[in-house]
């Protein structure tokens, strides 16, 4: 969280011009346009600035190299050779380059995203969050996805294959497009890679907040779940949603999930000993396993038993309470 008000937040309607440089483009200084885009314009055409075509916002959008207009912009990043936010500069390249305070150098995206990242997240949700929920989403994608960007562009950790600043590289046109097609064409070619680059990275952008906030909701949920439980070895959720990051980070000593799989059937999911592991802290019992219906109906008592894993990490019936008896039933045969 910036110390002092950062260009263009100080007033919502002024106008902004932002820049980067032009030629070859990474996922650091894309990243960053995006995230002014979405701080400052969010309601602007993200590739229209890009093109130059028509974008009637307040944001003004350049790359380029040229000294005397790199002066003249109130927003740089990723070039100019300046670390200073009151004054709208944010390049790294400098010797004495800003650090985190783990001493990973920042790259543009990181210092973008320290400034601009809080506004940015508030015009993507699509609800209303309050400060804290703000912040806990800055902070789980300043670690998740903005630290790795600062880590690859320095050349500290590479993101690897597949990965976002892969895909990016990926936007940029081959080496000899100039060769062949002529200079003008190959910065149209590179305008258009940079629009199709920033396209990308702000489609993920939008569903990791997205994912973030629906993470935060259900972590209130899942621990609410719990608090009401009678048997705080079964967790019973009335509604789908991702409960092991919790049940981990809460170290809840919860042994079977009992929720919801659709309009006509409850599943049991057991618990694994280790977040991400394929075992399971107590598996179902080694009698169901591969049954289903009729016959798993017969072996366990459960009427409207449907089926059971043969790997025995989860089961199902068609009714809430016939799942919650097969969790019931699978710890009392487990004997814990």
């Amino acid at each position: 969280m910036s110390n002092h008000t950062p260009i263009g937040l100080e007033n919502g309607s002024a106008p902004v011009t932002a820049l980067t440089h032009s030629g070859n483009f990474h996922v650091d200084e894309t990243m960053g346009y995006v995230i002014l885009h979405y701080a400052l314009a969010p309601q602007g055409d993200l590739r229209a600035r890009v093109l130059e075509e028509k974008s009637a916002d307040r944001l003004t959008f350049i790359r380029t190299r040229n000294p005397d207009i790199i002066k003249s912009a109130d927003i740089v990043f990723d070039v100019g050779g300046l670390y200073d936010p009151p004054h709208g500069r944010y390049d790294h390249h400098m010797k004495d380059k800003p650090l985190r305070e783990d001493g990973t150098p920042y790259s543009a995206a990181g210092l973008l995203w320290k400034d601009y990242g809080h506004a940015a997240i508030r015009n993507i949700l699509n609800t209303a969050a309050d400060d804290a929920t703000v912040d806990l989403i800055w902070q789980s994608l300043d670690k998740s996805l903005i630290l790795p960007i600062d880590q690859d562009d320095n050349g500290v950790v590479k993101m690897g294959k597949l990965s976002l600043a892969d895909i990016v590289s990926a936007c940029s046109p081959p080496w000899d497009t100039a060769e062949l097609y002529g200079r003008q064409e190959a910065r149209a070619r590179e305008s258009l890679g940079f629009a199709n680059a920033a396209t990308a990275v702000a489609s993920h952008l939008i569903n990791v907040v997205d994912r973030i906030r629906a993470s935060l909701k259900a972590t209130n949920r899942v621990i609410a779940a719990y608090e009401s439980a009678e048997d705080k070895r079964i967790l019973v959720m009335e509604t789908g949603m991702p409960t092991e990051k919790v049940i981990f980070e809460h170290d809840l000593p919860v042994v079977y999930v009992v929720s919801p799989a659709g309009p006509e059937q409850w599943n049991v999911k057991a618990v694994p000993p280790v977040r991400g592991d394929f075992g399971q802290r107590v598996s179902l019992p080694e009698a169901w396993g591969g049954l289903e219906r009729d016959r798993l109906a017969s072996v366990s008592g459960v009427s409207d038993a449907v089926f059971a894993h043969p790997a025995r990490f989860i089961c199902g019936a068609t009714s809430r309470e016939g799942a919650i008896r097969m969790a019931q039933l699978a710890l009392q045969i487990a004997g814990v």
